[in-house]
């Protein structure tokens, strides 16, 4: 068995490196691929990272990106190509600002800005990282889900996701927290390591992972889980900061809160630190959040 996840982990890593890996059609203009997803729907972090990255094509090396601010506006559809379109912003001394739209049937279904600094010296601190179990002490939901082998949901984590998460607090995949909170702390990083990419690659692979958990908090504050009956829930935008260079192939522990739920939309929120404790990102989204009315 072990071979045979081995083997996952590697396509599934594979898989989404390549569909991160943009066909240049044009100075600002791209083309990308999605993963195939459960329900046929693109997935937003997938989108959002190629966006980041079509950005990024177009702003000098020196530059890294340092915010990116994006609107998920229509449904993608993972089985045809998207195109992205740049539109080159700002170059100023010190910054560089982008645009971004990814377009299906001329339609666009993502649009962002992202912004690009040179690096530069300047006043330093940072909170600090809560005590939290190590990742070697946290069962993986891929382990939870290994049993399940054969379920098409299943075996889309096990053979397609790039990631490997661990929730301190236990999975919501499955079952609802017993004892609902609102925030919750999960470890996550690329199942296999990846060959020295650009710092651009690994923060654009920040953006892809933070979709996948950015609004769990809402489940776990309201006691439920992903296969609650009645939940419905879908990203409405995405704001990311990054702090400090890390690798998305390492440990990182996502510290995360859902402040608020109202009028059918909830805010989540993340600090990301590396392993060793440094902050290396942040980020918020608002999405979709409803429920079924009990009776």
């Amino acid at each position: 068995m072990e071979h045979v996840e081995d083997t996952w982990a590697e396509q599934a890593v594979a898989s989404g490196m390549d569909v991160l890996n943009l066909r240049r059609l044009g100075d600002t203009s791209f083309e990308g691929d999605s993963l195939p997803m459960p329900g046929g729907r693109a997935y937003g972090g997938q989108v959002l990272a190629q966006s980041l990255l079509a950005a990024g094509h177009t702003v000098d090396d020196d530059r890294a990106v340092h915010s990116m601010h994006g609107y998920f506006l229509r449904p993608g559809d993972a089985s045809r190509p998207i195109t992205f379109e740049v539109e080159e912003l700002r170059d100023g001394r010190s910054f560089s600002a982008r645009r971004t739209h990814a377009f299906q049937d001329g339609k666009p279904i993502l649009s962002m800005i992202a912004s690009f600094q040179l690096d530069q010296e300047g006043p330093e601190h940072s909170v600090p990282m809560p005590e939290v179990p190590g990742p070697d002490s946290v069962v993986s939901a891929l382990e939870i889900l290994a049993p399940m082998a054969g379920h098409p949901t299943a075996d889309y984590w096990l053979e397609r996701t790039p990631f490997d998460l661990r929730h301190v607090e236990g999975s919501l995949l499955l079952q609802p927290d017993p004892r609902p909170k609102q925030y919750q702390t999960t470890w996550i990083r690329l199942r296999k390591p990846i060959e020295d990419s650009s710092g651009l690659m690994h923060r654009a692979l920040l953006a892809f992972a933070c979709d996948q958990v950015m609004l769990e908090p809402l489940l776990r504050r309201h006691g439920a889980s992903w296969i609650t009956p009645g939940v419905n829930f879908a990203s409405l935008d995405h704001a990311m900061w990054w702090h400090r260079p890390a690798r998305a192939d390492e440990w990182l522990l996502y510290v995360q809160d859902a402040p608020t739920a109202q009028g059918g939309r909830g805010l989540g929120g993340t600090w990301i630190f590396s392993e060793d404790g440094r902050l290396v990102a942040s980020a918020s989204q608002e999405g979709m959040f409803r429920m079924a009315q009990e009776s």
